[in-house]
C-alpha cells in the first residue's frame, strides 16, 4: 500500500522548516537534499521509508523553498547548517519519534551528513550517502586538475550577484539544464519536475541563499570540522557512475575510513541518483536497512 506524503512545518534551531513527511513509525529517517534541489527530490524515497516503519522527513534546508531564509553569507556556514540538522532530530524526538535515526544525504546534504556523523553531533544509528565523498577524499580530489575542472562552478559562485542573475535568466533555464543536461535518463526530468525546481530557484532571495552555502564555506573546507578518526556509524554509499560533477575516483579509499562500509555503484546513472534510478536506489536502501546486504566494496 502506497504511503502518502504530506507537508508540515517544523521549528528547529530557531528557524521554521517546510518538511515533506510520510509514515508514523517510531524510527526517524531524515533526508537531506543537495543543490539546486529541495525536499521534492526525495519523493520516491519517503513512501518506501514509511513502508519500512520509519517516520520519514525531507526538509527544505535553510534558504531553500518554503523554509526560513536568513540574510547574509555568514548565516550559511557549516556550523549553522549542522545545528539545523541537530534541531530537526531534536524536534522529531519532541514529537515522540524516539527510535533509531537513519541520516540520508545527497550532494550538499551528503556533505552535511558526513560532517554530522563524523562529529557525532547527535547519535545516528545508520548513514546513507549518495554521490558525495568522504570529506578527506573530496579534499584530496580538489588537489587534482580533473576534479577542479568538474568543480569550476564553486569558484564562479564566489562572484557577487552575477551567478544569481545568470541562474535566474529565462525562467531559471540554467536550473532546468542542470538537471536534464546532466541526467542520463532525461525522461526522469519532464517539464513538470523541472517546473518545481525552477519555481524554487525563482523565490525572491532563493538563489542568493542557495549560492551562499558555497560562499560561506569556500574558505572553510569540509574536512576542517571532521575529527581524525574512523567512522563507526554503519554507512551505505550509493554512487551514480555517470556523475558529471564528482568523479567515481573520489570513492576509492572510503573503506579505510569507515569501519562498517558498503558501497553500490550504479552504471549509466548521473549525479541525480535517487531521482534518476529510484527503483534501484530504493531496492538497495531497503536491503541494507533490513540487514540483507553484506558490507561490500566493489570498484
Amino acid at each position: 500500500m502506497s504511503q502518502a506524503i504530506s507537508a508540515i512545518k517544523v521549528t528547529a534551531n530557531g528557524l521554521t522548516f517546510a518538511v515533506d513527511t510520510a509514515g508514523s513509525g517510531s524510527k526517524l529517517a531524515l533526508c537531506l537534499h543537495g543543490f539546486p534541489e529541495c525536499k521534492f527530490s526525495w519523493r520516491y524515497q519517503l513512501p518506501m521509508l514509511a513502508a519500512l516503519g520509519y517516520t520519514a522527513w525531507a526538509p527544505d534546508l535553510r534558504g531553500y523553498g518554503e523554509s526560513a531564509r536568513p540574510d547574509g553569507v555568514a548565516a550559511y556556514r557549516i556550523s549553522a547548517l549542522l545545528r539545523d540538522v541537530a534541531g530537526l532530530i531534536d524536534a522529531a524526538r519532541a514529537r515522540g519519534i524516539d527510535g533509531e535515526v537513519v541520516l540520508i544525504g545527497h550532494d550538499w546534504g551528503g556533505a552535511l551528513g558526513w560532517l554530522f556523523v563524523l562529529n557525532a553531533v547527535r547519535p545516528v544509528d545508520r548513514f546513507i550517502v549518495m554521490n558525495l565523498p568522504h570529506p578527506d577524499l573530496f579534499a584530496r580530489g580538489l588537489r587534482t586538475m580533473r576534479q577542479l575542472r568538474r568543480s569550476w562552478y564553486i569558484f564562479w559562485f564566489q562572484l557577487p550577484w552575477l551567478p544569481e542573475r545568470v541562474l535566474a535568466a529565462n525562467d531559471a533555464a540554467w536550473i532546468a539544464r542542470a538537471f536534464r543536461g546532466m541526467a542520463v535518463d532525461k525522461s526522469r526530468f519532464p517539464e513538470a519536475v523541472l517546473a518545481v525546481y525552477r519555481a524554487n530557484a525563482l523565490i525572491p532571495g532563493g538563489l542568493t541563499a542557495m549560492i551562499n552555502w558555497y560562499r560561506a564555506n569556500f574558505r572553510n573546507p569540509f574536512r576542517s570540522l571532521a575529527p581524525a578518526k574512523r567512522l563507526t556509524v554503519p554507512t551505505l554509499m550509493i554512487w551514480g557512475e555517470r556523475d558529471a560533477a564528482l568523479g567515481k575516483e573520489l570513492t576509492i579509499g572510503t573503506e579505510a575510513l569507515v569501519d562498517d562500509f558498503t558501497i553500490r555503484y550504479l552504471p549509466g546513472v548521473s549525479h541525480w541518483v535517487q531521482q534518476e534510478a529510484p527503483e534501484a536506489v530504493n531496492a538497495m536502501m531497503t536491503a541494507w536497512l533490513a540487514g540483507e546486504m553484506p558490507p561490500f566494496y566493489d570498484r
